[in-house]
């Protein structure tokens, strides 16, 4: 049972894969219209109001082999709104629109940390995680990471008997690093591959930040073991401190550059974590369990906004990100009425919607 009507899931899968329709977009779109059919069916006179070109959505035979290449590779396909969606990952902003998963989906909902860290990792903090994952398992926790060199790999191969799930950039068939093939079809039979690009999609590397959002977004804290200053495991422990999580990081010697941002994440009050029971410690006294709110189905908000009510919501724009509420105080109109208009602008290249409900111009 998927919760949705297959027309509905095959349109928001249509929906997630229009150009220029990112994850802010899309929960925009759905929040308007109330589900994926009736927004692609008024997108083209929606767009249309703002004076440019109508987006095209691709229609239902340009995504059946993206369908077919999935069921023939014996991945699951996760729409937002289905009920095996994780609901800790649909309660992030934005959360992905759709998701490849090829293993045991259930992994997803479980209770899960995540280990991240340097690709060129010290032979200390390659073991440090690996054992750090294995003990994970054994309190039965599900480990989360990328499936990249070093710590990520060592990670997944300390808790890939015990529940594993790698996060890919590309597609859940994007094998890389080659050397971890053989690791990769394991996790796809007793872990879990995910991914929210299509099938043969190769990681580029605007995809990996999207990708972090996931592993902090499908789990109660992130550990970074081993990352220096401009890494991108210190952007998923900012994504994770900005979805609710906890950060934990690894001190390392003042002496390797590789461990000069996990002491600064330190410094700037990140959990210090010298093994599990660090962890177990802030699960269990520093808040209690978190308990994501099951997803709901949207029901239509907005009524389309007159043109002068656009023109007055564009002048408030700027570069610098501003909070849509902030928007709609300023004009004494609601936060609805606001959204509105503020989805309009996006589709008329006017303003970007941003994550955490910001938005700024375009």
């Amino acid at each position: 049972m998927t919760g949705l009507p297959e027309a509905e899931r095959i349109a928001r899968l249509r929906l997630a894969r229009t150009d220029k329709i990112g994850p802010v977009t899309f929960s925009q779109l759905l929040q308007r219209f109330g589900s994926g059919l009736e927004a692609i069916d008024r997108l083209p006179e929606l767009v249309r109001r703002t004076g440019r070109a109508a987006y095209r959505v691709p229609t239902v035979d340009e995504v059946t082999p993206e369908l077919e290449r999935g069921e023939t590779y014996g991945a699951t396909l996760l729409v937002l709104g289905d009920v095996a969606y994780p609901a800790r990952l649909a309660a992030i902003d934005p959360p992905p629109p759709v998701l490849w998963a090829k293993g045991k989906v259930d992994l997803l909902s479980s209770e899960a940390v995540a280990i991240v860290g340097a690709r060129i990792a010290s032979a200390g903090a390659i073991r440090f995680a690996r054992s750090l994952a294995q003990d994970l398992g054994q309190h039965s926790y599900t480990v989360v990471s990328g499936l990249a060199r070093g710590i990520d790999t060592a990670a997944h191969i300390g808790s890939v008997e015990s529940g594993t799930v790698a996060v890919l950039g590309g597609g859940i068939d994007d094998i890389y690093p080659p050397e971890n093939a053989e690791l990769h079809a394991r996790i796809g039979t007793e872990g879990c591959i995910l991914s929210e690009n299509p099938m043969g999609a190769r990681a580029q590397a605007r995809d990996f930040p999207r990708r972090n959002r996931i592993i902090s977004g499908l789990t109660r804290g992130v550990v970074v073991v081993e990352a220096e200053l401009k890494s991108g495991s210190l952007i998923t422990a900012r994504l994770a401190a900005e979805q609710g999580r906890d950060v934990f990081a690894v001190p390392g010697s003042p002496l390797d550059p590789r461990t000069r941002g996990t002491n600064d994440l330190l410094r700037q009050g990140a959990i210090l974590c010298e093994g599990i029971e660090d962890i177990e410690r802030a699960f269990t006294t520093l808040r209690t369990l978190f308990e994501p709110p099951a997803y709901q189905s949207f029901e239509p908000a907005n009524e389309d906004c007159t043109p002068d009510l656009l023109d007055q919501v564009a002048a408030l724009l700027s570069p610098v990100p501003t909070p849509s509420d902030e928007i709609a105080r300023a004009l004494n109109i609601s936060a609805s009425v606001a959204a509105g208009a503020l989805l309009e602008l996006s589709l008329a290249d006017r303003a970007s919607l941003l994550p955490g409900g910001l938005v700024a111009s375009a």
